[in-house]
């Protein structure tokens, strides 16, 4: 069974680095697409939190005690994000912006709760499994290249994206072995970090990848920016 597991959880985090060392090659294309690249994060990021986990989640957890979480790791990720900030403004290294660490924090949860539920999956089935990672493959895909364009944004070299992107896609093969070792210990836990990822979406979405859209000027842009979201809120929703 854990090797199921170990050969899922690296393939999907494969496929997610195929595609962003290809764009990164393309630095025409990339400058270009850069702003695409954060307005469909943002847009799969609400997608998730709203149209996946929230509604999931209420099925378990008293709906109160669900949006107290939320609300929590929302106010958690702001206080994260400030004091990355904090510590940044005494650097020489301006163009680095706290928004692609709290990025990384969210996708890393993020893809360690899909680690352990992909575990979850392959111990009631292996045909389940199977069909689990794939759905888990197509989300990842985009919210890869949409959190490599973030990184860019944010001032970091493609290097320091590529090397963040491969370090926090790993987090998932952890939770695939976390999840087939704990998975009866965790169970209760991966509640918890579920709404507290979903906080951490709705939160670096909201506050620090939507602002950045809204600095747009040119109304041709700007109705793009917006259909791409809504194809990134559109992705999840399929899946």
């Amino acid at each position: 069974m854990l090797q199921y597991i170990l050969l899922s959880t690296v393939l999907i985090s494969s496929i997610s680095l195929v595609a962003v060392l290809f764009l990164a090659f393309k630095e025409k294309l990339l400058k270009a697409a850069t702003h695409y690249f954060v307005a469909l994060s943002a847009g799969t990021m609400m997608g998730t939190a709203y149209l996946h986990l929230i509604p999931e989640l209420s099925e378990t957890l008293p709906l109160e005690n669900l949006l107290l979480i939320i609300l929590l790791a929302f106010g958690l990720f702001f206080i994260v994000e400030k004091s990355i900030h904090w510590h940044h403004s005494h650097s020489d290294d301006d163009k680095v912006t706290s928004i692609g660490y709290m990025n990384l924090i969210g996708d890393g949860i993020h893809n360690f709760i899909d680690g352990v539920l992909l575990a979850a999956t392959f111990a009631v089935d292996v045909k389940l499994g199977i069909l689990a990672s794939f759905a888990v493959a197509l989300h990842e895909l985009p919210q890869e290249i949409g959190d490599f364009g973030v990184l860019l944004h944010a001032g970091w070299s493609k290097w320091e994206a590529i090397k963040s992107n491969l370090i926090v896609s790993m987090t998932m093969i952890l939770g695939g072995i976390v999840g087939f070792y704990l998975f009866n210990i965790l169970e209760g836990t991966l509640l918890y970090l579920t709404a507290v990822a979903a906080g951490g979406f709705i939160y670096i979405a909201s506050s620090d990848l939507i602002p950045e859209l809204k600095e747009e000027k040119r109304i041709i842009k700007s109705i793009s920016h917006l259909l791409v979201f809504g194809l990134g809120v559109l992705i999840t929703y399929l899946l």
